[in-house]
């Protein structure tokens, strides 16, 4: 008996869960115009340290964007700095007209796409898009991170980082929007964060 209530709950549980995430319907169009600006970090700006780790800002970010996914961590390593990666998308990858025909999943740190067939060209799917890893610098920025649904837009500031352990472990952020693949993700220490 007990193991019919605990299931019961498990669904009840990840049906609400699910409601919670589902994606919210935008009409078609873009959404964001703008790619994200980056710059150097303003001067004096120093390194941070946090659960054991050195934080050090690569360059300063400032970005308006469109979620097209959000996956929570909590087991890996990286999760002790980031509990949420965002898959974002600006430009073309802000409108709904070209997202419906774009199949959008993350898992392992990464964020994956496919198409059947191309509603843009390939390279515009790359450079309007990236996989973020969202290092939050308050409570409330991190509840506000974890609440996130696709299609919301966001506007947010912070810096991309390195962060360091003591044991060697590094985890770096890319520096630019041409690259793709491994390594290609941005560790962004977040400083602000609104959903517009």
């Amino acid at each position: 008996m007990k193991w019919r209530w605990l299931l019961i709950a498990l669904l009840l549980y990840a049906a609400w869960t699910g409601w919670l995430n589902r994606p919210l319907t935008r009409a078609p169009g873009i959404l964001v115009a703008d790619a994200p600006l980056q710059s150097d970090p303003p001067p004096g700006v120093a390194p941070i340290e946090r659960a054991g780790y050195r934080i050090m800002p690569l360059q300063y970010l400032s970005l308006e964007a469109r979620v097209l996914a959000a996956e929570r961590y909590r087991f890996d390593r990286e999760a002790d700095l980031s509990p949420v990666d965002l898959a974002l998308g600006w430009g073309a990858m802000s409108d709904s007209a070209v997202l419906a025909n774009i199949d959008i999943s993350q898992g392992r740190r990464f964020y994956f796409w496919r198409v059947h067939e191309f509603p843009i060209p390939r390279r515009d799917i790359e450079t309007h898009s990236a996989n973020m890893h969202m290092i939050p610098e308050t409570r409330r920025i991190a509840l506000t991170l974890k609440s996130l649904r696709p299609g919301q837009v966001i506007k947010a500031t912070g810096y991309l980082v390195e962060a360091r352990a003591p044991d060697g472990w590094v985890w770096r952020s890319s520096l630019t929007r041409e690259d793709t693949g491994a390594g290609a993700c941005e560790l962004v220490w977040l400083t602000s964060l609104e959903v517009r």
